[in-house]
């Protein structure tokens, strides 16, 4: 138990760290990178909760599809790969100030919420289950899914290409 508490605050802030570093990074490749690990240290956390089915898919579709849609649009759109620094403004205060206010207004909710209950010790994951209703109940929004992102790849290699 001990050592699962020592693994799960080395990938928090592993993933604390990446995600303020996707915010505050001037360049949009390093930008898609850092979000690689913060999406991996929420697929480690998964395993950690024992969540096999759900980790298994945050890798295939966030890491194996979603970061290279990103990688992808950013190269056929030709995008600075530089640091510019118009792109920034001097509202940092101000939205520090807008993240702390949502920070204590989403823990006074979850708390007031769930108070002093506990997680059942005893839960059974059933991947079996969840992987039968994915493709069969779901399958067609589980394809037009997929369809869409090819869409939305064709649609980023037409506009970046020259005429």
């Amino acid at each position: 138990m001990v050592a699962e508490n020592i693994a799960f605050g080395v990938i928090a802030a592993a993933i604390v760290l990446a995600a303020l570093r996707v915010v505050t990074t001037r360049n949009i490749v390093h930008a898609a990178l850092y979000l690689v690990v913060v999406l991996a240290g929420v697929a480690a956390q998964y395993f950690l909760l024992g969540a096999e089915f759900v980790g298994t898919a945050q890798i295939l579709i966030y890491l194996g599809a979603i970061v290279v849609l990103f990688l992808f649009g950013i190269m056929l759109t030709r995008a600075p790969l530089k640091g510019e620094s118009s792109l920034d403004n001097d509202q940092r205060w101000l939205a520090a100030v807008v993240a702390l206010l949502l920070l204590g207004v989403m823990s006074y909710t979850v708390i007031d919420a769930f108070d002093d209950q506990e997680l059942p010790a005893d839960t059974v994951q059933r991947t079996a289950e969840v992987a039968d209703s994915v493709f069969s109940t779901y399958l067609v929004p589980f394809e037009v899914v997929s369809v869409l992102l090819l869409a939305a790849l064709v649609g980023a290699i037409v506009i970046a290409r020259k005429d």
